[in-house]
């Protein structure tokens, strides 16, 4: 708590007052007067938002491409640090830049021309915090139902109404709410996840697990790529709304270090662990797909039922006040005139909106549909953090604040090289990934058979080759051919 009060340079007094009264900031530019701290703190945010036992199920989802054990660490390990270092490397901007990372974008796409990746950006963020609203009511609902508490609608209704009113409350207020509920829900899940493993670590049979049959090298990729789009792929549109309240002169290396150090090492572990599990249990492989939190709580004694609901919503809550803060600022960057107080709790409602419509009428094959939602928008989202991290890349001087905010001055108005970058490289990508078992999203992977890939039902089908297309030439065209232009506005007065 100490580090928090440094960064924001008051008094534990002091931070008790603005903790609960609603942030004025929202694209605006912070001020030097108000930039306070180290970056170490970027560790609390971005540790919080990722000690959530959801992490244990992606062991399962990692499983699910057929890969053996050792297979998935590899991918994990890889998939997971190269994604938030991706994060890191992108929170510079806001360091350099004081803005939020959609109103920083707009160096690479042109004042209103940003407004295509806010959009995408906005679906992003308003879809995981709908996700990680839907899986702690449904995670409530399984564990209730098992101490024969209820388990029904009403249960359901209760655990949404809780976990809803905890995530907008916290995106409403701001930023110096959001890092007090960081610190403490990194505390408590943080002590309460390690009880959990040490209870259930006696269900973990090596054997099992390493008799696992080894996937081929298709299938490791894919599963590699999901769990970047999973981790830190998710994160990458945020990066700098929370480096934009340090100093100029922090350390840049600090900022890209803490921001991947610490939103990295929980899913690391929690991945692992994850594995051994789902390896040691086909019933539990299983049932994961169908609830990815309550299920993990089956191997667990009657008298820790309760800490467990406390773990599990508490991590999937950290994780979504990050995203409604981080997405009100993306619907303000699409053009809604409206204070961020506003945007947060109009993202609230599409929030809570979208939970009540799977939760109550349409919860069947929820891992499906969640594996679709992330890989069709990865795409997009690839594609855009390629051209900001190449835009990030080429610039040697900080950004000329005021101008982020008018189209007539350097940055322009609509630039067209990057957003038919971005145009280009989704629609490669969408032709590049498959969803079969989502059936809105059958339409993909219509690129697998005239490029010589086997098809929708090939090896390749399920690499997830389209988010590393769009990363790549995302960079490649924004850094070898936009360049001139950053030094061209570098050079202006």
């Amino acid at each position: 708590m100490t580090d928090q009060l440094r960064m924001t340079g008051q008094s534990p007094a002091g931070v008790e007052g603005r903790a609960f009264s609603v942030e004025s900031n929202g694209l605006n530019v912070i001020d030097d007067v108000d930039r306070k701290g180290t970056p170490r703190q970027l560790f609390w945010p971005w540790f919080g938002a990722n000690v959530s036992v959801l992490g244990l199920s992606y062991g399962a989802f990692a499983l699910g491409f057929g890969i053996s054990f050792w297979q998935a660490v590899i991918a994990g390990v890889l998939g997971i640090v190269f994604s938030f270092l991706l994060c890191g490397l992108i929170a510079l901007a806001g360091k350099r830049g004081s803005a939020p990372t959609l109103v920083l974008s707009r160096a690479a796409f042109g004042v209103r021309g940003n407004k295509l990746p806010s959009l995408v950006s906005w679906l992003l963020t308003v879809g995981w915090e709908t996700v990680l609203t839907i899986l702690a009511t449904l995670a409530t609902a399984t564990v209730f139902e098992r101490l024969g508490w209820g388990g029904g609608d009403i249960t359901k209704v209760i655990a949404l109404v809780v976990v809803g009113t905890l995530t907008v409350a916290c995106g409403v207020l701001g930023f110096d709410l959001i890092m007090r509920a960081q610190t403490v829900i990194t505390i408590i899940t943080g002590v309460l996840t390690v009880v959990y493993i040490a209870l259930v670590a006696d269900q973990v049979h090596w054997s099992a697990v390493t008799a696992l049959p080894s996937g081929s090298s298709q299938a490791v990729l894919g599963a590699l790529v999901f769990l970047m789009t999973g981790f830190g792929l998710g994160w990458v549109n945020a990066a700098a709304d929370y480096s934009r309240y340090l100093p100029r002169t922090s350390s840049s290396r600090g900022v890209v270090g803490w921001t991947t150090f610490g939103s990295s090492i929980a899913p690391v572990v929690l991945l692992a662990f994850g594995l051994l599990l789902a390896g040691s249990s086909k019933d539990l492989n299983t049932a994961i797909a169908g609830d990815p939190i309550g299920a993990l709580a089956e191997a667990l004694p009657t008298w820790f039922l309760v800490p467990f609901v406390i773990v599990a919503v508490l991590g999937l809550v950290g994780g979504a006040v990050l995203d409604i803060y981080s997405s009100g600022l993306a619907l303000l960057s699409v053009g809604l005139p409206a204070p961020r107080y506003v945007a947060a709790f109009i993202d609230g409602i599409v929030m809570i909106a979208g939970t009540v419509y799977v939760v109550f009428f349409s919860s069947d094959n929820f891992l499906a549909q969640f594996q679709g939602f992330l890989i069709t928008l990865g795409v997009p989202v690839a594609a855009w953090c390629g051209i900001m991290l190449a835009d990030i890349a080429s610039r040697r001087r900080d950004y000329a604040e005021a101008e982020l905010f008018d189209p007539r001055g350097r940055y322009g108005d609509v630039k067209l090289l990057p957003i038919a970058t971005l145009v280009i490289a989704t629609a490669i990508g969408w032709g590049l990934v498959t969803n079969a078992l989502a059936s809105w999203l059958t339409w993909q992977g219509y690129l697998l058979g005239p490029l010589g890939l086997g098809g929708k039902e090939g090896a390749w089908a399920f690499a997830n080759l389209g988010v590393l297309f769009a990363l790549v030439l995302g960079f490649l065209v924004q850094y070898f051919v936009a360049r001139p232009q950053v030094r061209a506005q570098e050079a202006t007065a």
